[in-house]
């Protein structure tokens, strides 16, 4: 897994905005990156992610959950919308939800109580966009993208974008990058 150089993008972000690029090569690579990112992650944390079907958000997600020693397995909550994993020790629960469903914004998931589960858990957002960004001031926002024009199915351009203070030492807190 590289780190790449930041481009104009992460330039142009808003005040307070943290980015790094990484590259991915394999499934096993991107279980790891779930692993490292969750070694920095603490209750409260807001983690968005974004990529087409099959990108591997779910593959980073158990990661995620490997890495905060939750139990059981982490699937794709798909057709249940949000898993909750307890920990297995004194750690924060992953709260896993995938709002590729959900029409509405924040209004609509309401339902799903992500504002009680936030304070004391990882919340894990799946499809999230313009839905559950008002959680919270602080998030981190994962975006896996097909590298383009690849022969490689399996390789990702990862981009973390930290929004807020609590991600502003990103690229030294990240073991790894």
């Amino acid at each position: 897994m590289e780190a790449a150089q930041n481009g104009p993008a992460a330039a142009a972000g808003a005040p307070g905005t943290v980015t790094l690029d990484l590259a991915v090569e394999s499934p096993e690579q991107m279980r790891d990156l779930g692993r490292r990112i969750a070694a920095v992650l603490a209750p409260g944390d807001l983690v968005m992610l974004t990529g087409e079907l099959g990108a591997g958000k779910t593959t980073l997600t158990r990661g995620l959950g490997e890495g905060l020693g939750v139990r059981g397995a982490v699937t794709s909550p798909t057709f249940v919308i949000a898993r909750v994993h307890p920990p297995r020790g004194t750690g924060p629960a992953l709260v896993h939800v995938d709002a590729y469903r959900l029409g509405g914004g924040l209004d609509e998931m309401e339902d799903l109580d992500l504002d009680v589960s936030l304070p004391e858990s990882v919340v894990v957002v799946e499809w999230g966009d313009g839905k559950v960004e008002e959680l919270a001031e602080d998030r981190l926002h994962v975006v896996i993208d097909r590298a383009v024009g690849d022969t490689d199915d399996e390789r990702r351009a990862v981009r973390l974008v930290g929004v807020g203070t609590r991600w502003s030492g990103l690229r030294t807190e990240l073991p790894g990058a």
